[in-house]
């Protein structure tokens, strides 16, 4: 069934599609028509403190106060993510220097990785200046949509 030109049947294809597999997203093109279907979600972790029978069931004072935020939470804070569902490269070409290194200062615009998605390089800029914490990917790697890929400071 078509409406506006647009497949309905091949859209709920595909949404079945991502739910069998747990993908995030999938995209299909087909005479010169493109249709992605993505499925964002959202993971809420909450921790809570464990009591034993002979302790009090309020929390000590120290506990109480505001802490400071973990480092995998500033990770995640300052994680730049994958824009799309792709293989990872962090080099121009196999042999190549690396885009960036653990370490280096980087500018926005600056390129961080490429991603190639459907036989397309897609290069993966900077969001904004700063110094490269950590590199979350290898070389090659297949990347979902979301996925952290490089944490910069």
């Amino acid at each position: 069934m078509k409406k506006n030109g647009v497949d309905q049947q091949l859209i709920r294809e595909l949404a079945n599609i991502l739910d069998e597999t747990r993908l995030t997203e999938i995209e299909v093109e087909d005479n010169g028509m493109r249709i992605r279907v993505a499925r964002q979600s959202s993971v809420i972790q909450t921790t809570v403190p464990a009591f034993t029978s002979g302790q009090a069931q309020t929390m000590p004072a120290a506990a109480a106060q505001e802490q400071a935020p973990s480092p995998a939470l500033e990770d995640a804070k300052n994680a730049i993510p994958s824009p799309m569902v792709g293989t990872a490269y962090r080099a121009a070409a196999p042999g190549s220097q690396p885009f960036i290194e653990v370490g280096q200062a980087v500018e926005k615009g600056q390129t961080l990785l490429i991603i190639e998605a459907m036989k397309t390089m897609n290069q993966i800029p900077s969001p904004r200046a700063g110094v490269v914490k950590s590199i979350l990917v290898e070389d090659g790697q297949p990347v979902e949509y979301g996925e952290p890929l490089v944490v910069i400071e």
